[in-house]
């Protein structure tokens, strides 16, 4: 059997300038050109957000010579976003094309005025000649751009279609098809825009300076300038410019624009408090945990950008169906006329009608309805702290039938304590205390990022107790763990560790130290026994039993999933049964899945999406990422703290606020009905226009009226998203 190794894979974004006109057949041109680069495995390119994300084999190529390739189709690299202007957004390339829209009607009611008061011709010619460079300018520009990649889009059909009614005697119709055409595309940026500017948002919320600790001192030094460990001071109403730890003083930070929580965070030493988010209360001295290009907002900053740039799989479909549609309506055009001329008809009515068709056939409507819908939603999601990591995630998220919930950190709080240390009786060590079993079973659980072993390590902490050190530490995933602490091996595990990874060896104690972990789990507390192996002989010491407080809106969530349609809920965790379903019966869940291995997890998964096809799970990010990866949608929890939880999910929590979840499924359902609309409004003005033209005929304006109309409407509800709440 041979085994292919898969290529080293990396991910480019290069910013471009973005290009007027509402076309992307030249996107797909360039996307097939990058394609058919060595190295390059896809390309996803839209000159209506200004981005081009390559994925390439960085052995054959590297992201500057991606850079030159694009540079070579003759399109323009613009910095990072964070550092140049959004063109894209920006007030004066609005205001500009506000200045060509105003030119037009000034040229296009110039000129018919002047025609009805039967004024000098060549007054009203000027009127029609203004209006036709303001009002075709963007247009033609585009339409040029798009030939020069050898493809046609819906900007040549409206240029074709107003120099049409020039040729024929009708300049007001064509004047005001390039009118309505300029407004809406001025109309159509804005929408779009209002959805990118989540990205400035987010980088103004980072300060661009710290008053750093240098020698006792305060000095401001630049965030670039700022390394890990350093400590900076805020003060109240001061943004908090880096990641990092608090060291002293207390308060209350409002991480709403990070995270999405609704009410303040106290903070107090030892507490995590996240770059651009605003100390409301308390003087706080902060160590540095991030620089600056690693912390939680620039991560965002990255995501959204990455999100915008990846295309829902509705506007994947629209785009690659732009070219031939464009196609297939030059060719009806053609025909309209040809055939007419050929059974004698007059050719100035004949001409006009084919205009006509060619305007009310443009998918102009169609091409707008699902950009302007799911970008808006991903920066919806991002004012209420929700990353969508692609507008696919959106869509996915509104097909989902059945929920999988970690238990640990998701549907609990995670601070998980030690509640009781029990000795057992009759041990052979007469010495052995709770402290001395404490102590001992903190030093092998120190090496351990388990929730249970952290428990323990703060408990021996809290009581100030003397822990020795442990040597040759192993893991048993999902089971338990072995150190040599003071020249024996100490076992700590569950009632699995017990009977299978020592199941050969003879252990005192083993049946009555079982039996008391069933009474305590009969509690709805977790347990592990503790033995020492000592001369090839193991002797069960003692147990340690522990709690998780339930999410006081865990139950209300679950009651909310229900509400939006979801089936099945099902929880996920590696504590025993009794434990998880205690947990469960409190918060409301359908299915119980106990005592799982992480490679387990993601057997359940797959099993659940055979059963449901659409499923999401959601965990902290951590030990989850396997079956985040394999679910449908991955919802991790946390993400403001967590690299994991970006690196692997499909939607990122930047908080711990389980209402997002249904916000999250909520959301896509209301963008999937809003593109339902606007594809229903598009497709509907195209079918009424066409088949009164075919059957009755109707004036251009007319016509222009309702293809415009339409794109205005399509591009204004799914600006509607923007305010979209739980």
């Amino acid at each position: 059997m041979t085994v292919t190794e898969s290529p080293p894979l990396s991910t480019c974004t290069v910013h471009i300038e973005r290009r007027g006109g509402r076309g992307e057949a030249g996107a797909r041109a360039l996307e097939r050109h990058l394609r058919n680069t060595p190295g390059v495995h896809d390309a996803d390119v839209s000159f209506r957000t200004g981005s081009v994300r390559i994925t390439y084999d960085k052995r054959v190529t590297s992201a500057e010579q991606l850079r030159e390739a694009v540079r070579d189709r003759d399109v323009s690299i613009q910095d990072e976003p964070e550092t140049a202007p959004d063109e894209a957004t920006s007030r004066s390339e609005l205001r500009r094309e506000a200045v060509f829209v105003g030119l037009t009607l000034v040229g296009m009611v110039t000129g018919l005025a002047t025609g009805w008061l039967d004024g000098p011709p060549l007054l009203m010619w000027v009127g029609y000649g203004v209006a036709y460079v303001f009002g075709g300018w963007y247009g033609l520009k585009g339409a040029i751009q798009t030939l020069r990649h050898h493809a046609v889009d819906i900007d040549l059909l409206m240029i074709v279609a107003a120099l049409g009614a020039l040729s024929i005697g009708a300049p007001f119709e064509g004047a005001m098809l390039l009118f309505l055409f300029s407004l809406s595309n001025t109309l159509q940026h804005y929408a779009i825009g209002r959805s990118r500017r989540a990205i400035k948002s987010l980088v103004e919320m980072r300060p661009d300076e710290a008053q750093v600790l240098r020698d006792g001192e305060e000095v401001t030094v630049s965030i670039d300038d700022i390394a890990v460990g350093d400590v900076f001071v805020v003060r109240p109403g001061d943004k908090i410019p880096l990641d990092g730890i608090v060291t002293s003083g207390e308060g209350t930070v409002d991480q709403a624009s990070l995270t999405g929580e609704s009410v303040p965070v106290p903070k107090e030493p030892g507490d995590e408090v996240f770059g651009g988010t605003i100390n409301e209360s308390g003087s706080l001295e902060i160590e540095v945990t991030r620089q600056a290009h690693e912390s939680a907002i620039s991560r965002l900053i990255h995501m959204v950008e990455r999100a915008q740039s990846e295309k829902a799989p509705t506007q994947r479909l629209i785009d690659r169906l732009e070219q031939p549609y464009v196609l297939g309506v030059f060719a009806i055009t053609i025909a309209a006329i040809a055939v007419p001329l050929a059974l004698g008809s007059e050719f100035t009515g004949t001409f006009y009608r084919a205009m006509t068709l060619m305007v009310a056939a443009s998918p102009c409507a169609v091409i707008i309805s699902t950009p302007a819908a799911v970008l808006s939603a991903i920066a919806s999601g991002g004012r209420q702290g929700v990353l969508f990591k692609g507008g696919e995630h959106v869509e996915t998220a509104a097909r989902i039938d059945a929920v999988a919930f970690d238990k640990t950190g998701t549907l609990t709080q995670g601070d998980t304590q030690l509640t009781d240390v029990f000795v057992r009786d009759g041990t052979a060590d007469p010495t052995l205390t709770e402290d001395t079993l404490l102590s001992t079973a903190a030093a092998v659980q120190a090496r351990s990022e388990h929730h249970l072993a952290r428990a323990t390590v703060t408990a021996a902490e809290s009581q100030a107790l003397d822990v020795p050190d442990a040597e040759r530490f192993q893991s048993v995933a999902g089971k338990g763990v072995k150190a040599n602490v003071d020249g024996s091996t100490i076992h700590i595990g569950n009632r699995s560790y017990f009977e299978t990874v020592l199941g050969d060896a003879a252990i005192d104690g083993l049946e009555s130290g079982l039996d008391r972990l069933q009474t305590v789990e009969a509690e709805g507390k977790t347990s592990v026994l503790v033995a020492r192996e000592r001369h090839g002989e193991v002797s069960v010491l003692g147990w340690l039993a522990f709690t998780d407080t339930v999410r006081p809106d865990a139950a209300e969530m679950i009651d909310d999933l229900r509400s939006l349609g979801v089936e099945h809920i099902v929880m996920l965790t590696g504590d025993n049964e009794r434990v998880a379903q205690r947990i469960a019966d409190e918060v409301g869940i359908d299915e119980v899945q106990a005592e799982l291995l992480p490679e387990e997890k993601v057997a359940t998964i797959e099993e659940l999406v055979e059963r449901h096809e659409n499923v999401a799970m959601v965990g902290d990010g951590v030990n989850d990422a396997p079956a985040l990866a394999t679910a449908t949608l991955g919802i991790a929890m946390g993400g403001a703290g967590t690299d994991v939880a970006l690196d692997t999910a499909d939607v990122v929590l930047m908080g711990d606020n389980l209402s997002k979840i249904p916000y999250v499924l909520g959301l896509g359902r209301k963008t999937r009905r809003t593109l339902t609309i606007n594809l229903a409004i598009a497709f509907g003005a195209i079918a009424l226009m066409v088949g009164t033209i075919l059957l009755r005929g109707i004036p251009l304006p007319l016509a222009v009226v309702g293809h415009e109309g339409s794109t205005v409407l399509v591009s204004l509800n799914g600006l509607r998203l923007l305010g979209y709440r739980e």
